[in-house]
């Protein structure tokens, strides 16, 4: 993929708006920044459903006041959250997903909040941003934890759990898990939920009369994966777990007691490549915690 090298893109990129949902994922975003010593970039975006010509331009101006007025108090807010580095606003009157997109030529990763509407946990922006951003997308749940540095809950740290499975949205999930823990002084568990013949090498399809073997055999391959980033981050706390599970229960079971889960964009699965795979969707819907969804495109 074109575009800026890594050092270009030193920002966090926020969705923001009014909803109590952008609370926590504003307080996420200023400490993501803070950790990783990059600017905050807070974008709140206001979108007319009509034709141009169709909207009193006072309406117009009110709302453009509004969205100014939203965006200063949100970076004072993060300021006061401790984004230690530049805080920079911007207003764009475009479709949410679309400005983020845009803006996120520019980011490390974004951050948004679930919009829990009417019954649903997630909004369409953060199931759209995942797929056509190319970046790492936090979405910040808005009853979940919003974990801080180090010990978070009693003295115990923190947990990533990272959703494993083969693929290149796997590998890269597995990667910002361990950096993101590493920044945190959290611990990772890695996760590979066993359950389909597919999810497997075909060498390894006589495996499955015997779970037992499976099971180790699938660790040692967890822990040929994860070894390179123990080596990289020694000081990073990694344990990993076959699970003979489909990977969406496994994940699930995972994340009740975790602060982040992480999983690729697609799975081995996964056969269209312009939609989200079936269970970063299902982390999206039902995690009890943060989720970050990692794409294989992502530099």
């Amino acid at each position: 993929m074109g575009g800026l090298d890594r050092a270009q893109r030193a920002r966090v990129l926020l969705g923001y708006d009014a909803s109590e949902d952008n609370e926590p994922a504003l307080a996420w975003a200023a400490e993501e920044a803070r950790l990783r010593g990059l600017e905050l970039v807070i974008c709140h975006c206001w979108h007319w459903p009509y034709p141009a010509g169709y909207v009193d331009r006072d309406v117009e101006s009110i709302v453009r006041r509004a969205g100014e007025t939203l965006l200063k108090d949100a970076g004072e807010k993060a300021r006061g959250l401790g984004a230690a580095g530049p805080v920079t606003v911007r207003l764009r009157p475009k479709p949410v997903a679309d400005a983020l997109v845009a803006e996120s030529e520019e980011a490390e990763l974004i951050v948004v909040g679930s919009h829990e509407r009417h019954r649903l946990p997630v909004g369409s922006t953060a199931l759209q941003l995942p797929v056509r951003a190319h970046r790492p997308v936090v979405v910040v749940r808005r009853d979940g934890r919003v974990g801080r540095v180090g010990h978070v809950r009693g003295g115990v740290p923190g947990r990533v759990v990272a959703g494993v499975d083969g693929s290149p949205g796997g590998h890269a999930a597995l990667g910002f898990a361990v950096e993101e823990a590493v920044l945190r002084g959290w611990e990772v568990r890695v996760v590979y939920g066993v359950w389909e013949p597919g999810a497997v090498d075909e060498s390894e399809l006589p495996l499955f009369g015997d779970k037992e073997r499976l099971v180790r055999v699938r660790t040692a391959v967890l822990e040929r994966a994860v070894a390179p980033w123990r080596e990289r981050y020694p000081e990073a706390h990694v344990r990993v777990a076959a699970v003979l599970d489909r990977p969406r229960e496994a994940l699930l079971e995972a994340a009740e007691d975790a602060d982040l889960i992480v999983v690729g964009d697609r799975g081995t699965g996964s056969l269209a490549p312009l939609l989200l795979g079936s269970t970063s969707s299902a982390m999206l819907q039902h995690a009890p915690c943060t989720v970050a969804v990692v794409p294989s495109s992502a530099p």
